[in-house]
């Protein structure tokens, strides 16, 4: 327990006393964020606001999952360095984006297939990794292994891996559309995979995952990092994440569930990256079949800018939907712990 706090505290204060400086250093060099043109009045003030703000999150969470294992009885596994790996990974090829867009001053980064190709390579590395060195469960599950009783087998679960972190980053990408909404969103799901991690590694001969206490403190810093990060991200933003920062969160919660065995738990958990991707495939879907839009725009989080709500308005309900449900996956997830036959004895 002392490491999860150790993880989450330091993850928070190199996260919320870093991203100060790295704010100077942008408007410094002139990094900030072009605005698309068909965005609310309101976004165009935000124009040159300086982006990038991943880069902290991802440092803070690194900085938390190392001095975690300072602590004695934290020893570090495949599980939690592959899961590392994922939200390095998928964070550099969101700084290159975001590079891009910011020297050539518009909303234009990395093209569709190179962006793809970046993820999907940073996907592969970790089913290689995860299944021969992590050795991860191939059951499709629930909440843990034997839950449903799929296997899906080495090739059927490294396309389904490959699947879910390229679709996590981009839903996580598509929510980060208004100041704090994703920042704060992925505190609340990375707490929930503190508890599930932890839990996990509690009880270990139930989950069968030994790098349950590894897992949880990725889970611990990701909340501390993303958390430090909200206090100069929250409305009037002072800095913008970017897709440094989205995909990064995006890939670490697809690799936590997928070594936590909590595949379709996921769509529970990020519920509220699951809504906002929603609304973009009706919305183009819609238009495309009958010329009309459903949504004055998507993601659906711009609809209800555009109907007149203030953009705080919309944040902090977005927040209470994402602690909804947080809090209806891990009932969810306890649940299920109490149906294991002899549990309540």
């Amino acid at each position: 327990m002392i490491a999860l706090l150790v993880a989450a505290g330091v993850a928070m204060i190199v996260s919320l006393v870093g991203t100060p400086f790295l704010i100077s250093w942008l408007r410094a060099h002139s990094l900030g964020q072009p605005i698309l043109e068909e965005l609310a009045d309101t976004h165009r003030e935000k124009a040159g606001i300086p982006t990038m703000g991943g880069l902290a999150i991802v440092a803070g969470t690194v900085a938390g999952y190392l001095s975690a294992h300072l602590r004695q009885g934290a020893v570090f596994t495949w599980g939690g360095l592959v899961c590392m790996l994922a939200i390095t990974g998928a964070g550099a090829v969101g700084f290159l984006d975001d590079w891009i867009k910011v020297k050539n001053a518009r909303n234009l980064g990395l093209n569709k297939r190179t962006k793809t190709a970046g993820l999907l390579l940073v996907a592969v590395a970790f089913v290689v990794l995860a299944r021969w060195q992590a050795h991860v469960s191939t059951e499709l599950s629930f909440t843990r292994v034997h839950s449903i009783g799929i296997d899906l087998g080495p090739v059927l679960w490294s396309i389904l891996a490959i699947v879910v972190i390229y679709a996590a980053a981009n839903a996580v990408n598509l929510t980060d559309g208004l100041d704090g909404l994703a920042a704060g969103s992925a505190s609340f799901s990375y707490a929930a995979y503190v508890v599930i991690a932890f839990w996990a590694f509690r009880h270990e001969g139930l989950y069968r995952i030994p790098q349950g206490l590894d897992l949880a403190l990725v889970a611990a810093s990701m909340v501390g990092a993303c958390t430090g990060f909200l206090w100069w991200n929250a409305a009037p933003a002072q800095i913008i994440m970017g897709d440094t920062g989205s995909l990064a969160i995006g890939a670490g919660l697809a690799a936590l569930a997928l070594l936590t065995n909590t595949h379709l738990l996921l769509p529970v958990i990020g519920g509220i990256y699951v809504i906002e991707t929603a609304s973009v495939i009706i919305q183009v879907t819609s238009f495309r079949l009958f010329h009309r839009r459903v949504f004055r725009m998507a993601p659906i989080h711009h609809h209800y800018e555009l109907l007149g709500w203030p953009e705080t308005t919309v944040i902090i309900r977005f927040w209470i939907l994402a602690g909804i449900v947080t809090a209806m996956a891990i009932g969810i997830f306890y649940a299920d712990y109490l149906s294991i036959p002899g549990i309540l004895r």
